[in-house]
């Protein structure tokens, strides 16, 4: 109980939907339960301090390492990473920790689970807080077309082909490669002709502002272990996972949402993103919204903790306040 009370991290692994799936819980276990969702190239840790600020208001936080990555199973075959593995993942999990419904907050890859699982199983979602992914209903044909037009250049175009990242991501040590996503300030991930992404992304020689050197350390001995194809493959997945979510073309995301965009974010221009966040496209399709524009990049949850923590917070303590007058 002394942990839970001080707000220290709990470590555990929990054998579901044939995988262990490695689990970090801050906070009191009769808490309001938060599912934290991360994206690439992060694991549980990059929610260290939404853990903490959560834990202190009271919930429960569980900031699971998705599968390939961290500390959970890291399954071989490329179609073990559908959307549908990912988010049965989540729903596996809650139903081992008996949680009828929780709030889900995602990031990234994070984002694209923790939107599916509202679309999925809204009955399982309390309300969703999404930060940098904004929800994309499913097109007439697969992204993967669309990002064909961007050339061979296009960092996702570059992850569909088995090894090829992996090869590239070879030639530097962990810890560089993580720095060089860590440390994005470019509008689109686009390497100049015949030049893969990770040779064109820059890795500061300075540690970046908001992860120190022994947390990059962390996240880099886990990637040593793992490899990087895990999380690649949700990226080699996308067409499939459009041919299997054609039974949601057209339907909307009902649970409540909040959705919070960094300004500087890479990719804001990509596809019309601003836009269709801006002009109420994304609230037409989530019609139950809110959305946050705040100073940052990419990965806001570190980079602006304070900011992304008491953005959170009031989103959540609506729902607390209106069980408190029910």
């Amino acid at each position: 109980m002394a942990a839970e009370a001080t707000g220290e991290v709990r470590q555990w692994t929990a054998d579901i939907n044939g995988i262990s799936l490695h689990v970090a819980e801050s906070g009191p276990s009769t808490g309001p339960a938060v599912l934290l969702v991360h994206g690439f190239p992060e694991m549980w840790l990059s929610w260290r301090h939404q853990m903490a600020a959560l834990a202190a208001r009271g919930f429960r936080a569980l900031a699971p390492d998705l599968r390939g990555y961290g500390d959970s199973s890291v399954p071989a075959d490329p179609a073990a990473y559908s959307i549908f593995h990912i988010v049965g993942d989540l729903v596996a999990l809650l139903d081992h920790l008996r949680l009828q419904k929780v709030f889900v907050v995602g990031h990234d890859w994070g984002a694209q689970v923790a939107w599916h699982l509202c679309l999925f199983r809204p009955d399982r979602v309390r309300a969703a807080v999404i930060l940098g992914i904004p929800y994309f209903p499913r097109g007439p044909r697969p992204m993967t077309e669309s990002f064909a037009k961007l050339g061979d250049s296009f960092y996702i175009n570059q992850f569909q082909e088995p090894g090829r990242a992996e090869r590239a991501f070879g030639r530097y040590d962990v810890a560089t490669v993580l720095k060089k996503f860590y440390a994005l300030e470019i509008d689109e991930l686009i390497a100049p002709p015949g030049v893969e992404i990770i040779d064109f992304l820059q890795a500061p020689s300075s540690p970046l502002p908001w992860m120190t050197d022994e947390e990059l350390g962390q996240y880099a001995e886990k990637f040593q272990k793992n490899g990087f194809t895990g999380p690649l493959n949700y990226y080699r997945m996308l067409e499939t996972n459009w041919r299997l979510t054609a039974p949601w073309s057209g339907a909307k995301i009902i649970v409540p949402a909040k959705f919070i965009l960094g300004e500087n974010d890479v990719g804001l221009q990509s596809f019309g993103t601003e836009k269709y966040v801006k002009s109420g496209g994304l609230k037409s399709n989530v019609p139950n919204l809110e959305v946050s524009i705040i100073e940052g990049h990419h990965f806001l949850q570190q980079e602006k903790a304070e900011r992304v923590n008491s953005e959170i917070l009031a989103f959540l303590d609506k729902f607390a306040n209106e069980e408190a007058s029910a």
